[in-house]
């Protein structure tokens, strides 16, 4: 945050849709996001204004594709005995050739959205949400559901002043 005392501001652009630039790789996540935006800030009682905003949003993404290695125990622990403790009935924590592991392919998806007072020119606040897809599916309501939760903080603490 840039600026100390975030006031609670009435009106907003969505940069991102007004220069025409997308956020997203996925034009279809684009809009999502643009969407989500608008109608969240619009909900809770904040204007749309091209010629006066009292705040600009920008939005970008970073989509990473990945591997991580994923272990399957062959042998699975049954027995009461397991509870109480475990790492001795574990096989996989004695002797890793007795797993099979897999290589699974995900996506870390980032959420960045910038929050810039066009007064003063300083950023009042960027908030980033992060989480993992392994699906254009799951991606398409990880998207929706992280632009939800940075609305939602973004008027917890603006909201709060």
């Amino acid at each position: 945050m840039e600026v100390k005392n975030p006031r609670n501001y009435r009106s907003f652009v969505i940069v991102n849709k007004e220069l025409g630039r997308n956020g997203f790789k996925d034009e279809f996540l684009d809009a999502i996001t643009m969407d989500q935006i608008q109608q969240l800030l619009e909900k809770n009682g904040l204007t749309y204004d091209r010629e006066d905003p009292e705040i600009l949003i920008r939005y970008t993404s970073n989509q990473d594709p990945r591997q991580k290695e994923v272990y399957a125990n062959q042998y699975p622990m049954w027995g009461s005995r397991m509870w109480w403790d475990p790492w001795v009935y574990n096989p996989s924590y004695f002797n890793r050739q007795m797993t099979t592991s897999t290589t699974q392919s995900y996506e870390l998806l980032q959420v960045i959205v910038d929050f810039i007072d066009p007064h003063s020119d300083k950023r009042v606040m960027t908030l980033t949400a992060v989480s993992e897809t392994s699906s254009p599916k799951q991606r398409q309501k990880m998207v929706a559901k992280s632009t939800e939760k940075i609305i939602a903080t973004y008027l917890k603490e603006t909201q709060a002043k």
